[in-house]
C-alpha cells in the first residue's frame, strides 16, 4: 500500500552526532516499565564523549606489534542490525589489518535473542582460549556478568558495545538510547502538529535499549507535546509477528489511533504490516536502520527510523579496543552517532549524514 502523505510536512535531516548509539495504560499482558535500580549504570545519563572526542583528546591510533585476537559477541545473528554490527566489526578489523597489525576478530551470536546461557557459554569459551580483548552486547543486563568478571580476571580487557549494558564492565559504546525515542517523539510530534493518540510497542523487558527508547519518547512528549496522548503501551519482545498483531489490536481499539512508534525496526516493520491491511494512513517509526526499513520508507510505508548505524558503531568498538591495549586510556563511554532517516534523506550516504573518516593510525 503507497502510504498517503497528506498533511504531513516534510522535515530536515535530524542528525545527531552525539556528546559520545512497559505497561500499558490500557493493556495488562506481556508489558514491562522502566528500570527503577538507581544503583544500575546508565550510559545515557553519564559525562561521555563522542568518538570524535576521543579522536581528537587521545590523537592517532597505536599501531600494535603483537598479534591481537579478538572476540566480539553479538545478540542474535537472526536480526539484519546484528550482523551489519559484524559486519561493522570485521570491517574495522580489516582496515587495521591492512595498515600493518597483526590483527583479525571473531563474532559470535546465541542461537536467538532469548538464549541468554548460550550466549555466556560463547564468552566463557572466548576467555579459555585466551582471546586478547572482549567486545560484547548482552541479551540482558546481568547474562554476561559470570563473564565479564571473569574476563577481568585474567586481565582481558572488556569493551561493553550497545546493549545491554554491564556496569561491571570498564568501558560502554553506543548510541544514547535515550535519544533513540525522543528523536521519534519530536518527529511524530511535528507530523501531527503536537495533537493525537499513539502508542509504543516495546522491546524486550530485560533490554536496557527497550527500556530507555520508551522512557525518552515518554518524556519528550510530556515536556514538549502534552496534547500527544500516548494511549496503549506493550512489549512485544523484538518479535515482528507480535508486533504485528498488537497494532492490528490497537488499531481496531482506537480509530483515531495516529502514529506507532516500535523500539527496533523487525516490530515497526510488523506494525507496519497490520497498517497496510487496514487501510489507515498511521505513522509507522522504529530504531536501527536496518535495510528492509529503508526499503519500506522508499516504497511510501514505514515513516521513518532512527538509524545508529552499526557499520560504523561496529568500527568504532574496534578502534576504541585497539586504543585501550596500545596503553591509551579510553573514556568510561564512548557515544556513536545516530540520526532519524525519513523520506527526506533515505537515499542519502551514511557517510555523508554522520561525517565519517577512518581514524589515523600511528607509524
Amino acid at each position: 500500500m503507497k502510504k498517503s502523505k497528506k498533511n504531513l510536512f516534510v522535515t530536515g535531516v535530524l542528525a545527531i552526532s552525539l556528546g559520545l548509539t512497559a505497561c500499558s495504560s490500557n493493556s495488562s499482558s506481556g508489558s514491562t516499565s522502566p528500570d527503577k535500580d538507581t544503583g544500575a549504570f546508565n550510559p545515557d545519563n553519564a559525562d561521555g564523549q563522542t568518538y570524535e572526542e576521543v579522536r581528537s583528546s587521545l590523537g592517532e591510533v597505536p599501531k600494535l606489534s603483537e598479534e591481537i585476537k579478538l572476540g566480539a559477541v553479538a545478540k542474535a545473528f537472526e536480526n539484519e542490525y546484528w550482523r551489519t554490527l559484524k559486519e561493522g566489526m570485521e570491517t574495522g578489523a580489516q582496515k587495521f589489518s591492512d595498515k600493518g597489525m597483526n590483527l583479525t576478530i571473531d563474532v559470535k551470536s546465541p542461537q536467538g535473542e532469548a538464549d541468554e546461557e548460550g550466549q555466556l557459554a560463547i564468552v566463557k569459551d572466548m576467555i579459555n582460549k585466551k582471546y586478547s580483548a572482549l567486545l560484547l552486547s548482552p541479551i540482558s543486563d546481568s547474562n554476561l556478568v559470570p563473564g565479564v568478571e571473569s574476563a577481568l580476571e585474567k586481565d582481558i580487557p572488556v569493551m561493553n558495545v550497545n546493549d545491554g549494558i554491564i556496569k561491571e564492565a570498564p568501558n560502554f559504546v553506543g548510541p544514547k538510547a535515550d535519544l533513540n525515542g525522543e528523536s521519534a517523539a519530536e518527529w511524530i510530534s511535528e507530523k501531527l502538529n503536537g495533537e493525537g493518540k499513539v502508542a509504543i510497542i516495546v522491546g524486550m523487558p530485560k533490554a536496557f535499549a527497550a527500556r530507555q527508547r520508551t522512557l525518552g519518547f515518554e518524556n519528550w512528549m510530556k515536556d514538549n507535546a502534552p496534547n500527544i496522548d500516548i494511549a496503549e503501551k506493550q512489549n512485544a519482545d523484538w518479535d515482528r509477528a507480535k508486533a504485528k498483531d498488537i497494532a492490528a489490536t490497537w488499531i481496531k481499539k482506537h480509530g483515531d489511533l495516529a502514529a506507532i512508534f516500535a523500539n527496533n525496526d523487525t516490530m515497526a516493520l510488523g506494525a507496519q504490516e497490520a497498517v497496510n491491511e487496514s487501510g489507515k494512513d498511521i505513522l509507522v517509526v522504529g530504531v536501527d536502520g536496518i535495510g528492509e526499513a529503508y526499503e519500506s520508507i522508499r516504497k511510501g510505508e514505514l515513516d521513518a527510523t532512527i538509524d545508529s548505524f552499526p557499520k560504523y558503531k561496529g568500527q568504532i568498538a574496534v578502534e576504541m579496543t585497539i586504543r585501550q591495549l596500545g596503553g591509551q586510556e579510553v573514556p568510561r563511554v564512548i557515544w556513536t552517532p545516530q540520526a532519524l532517516i525519513d523520506e527526506t534523506n533515505v537515499d542519502t550516504p551514511a557517510e555523508e549524514i554522520i561525517k565519517w573518516v577512518d581514524p589515523t593510525i600511528a607509524k
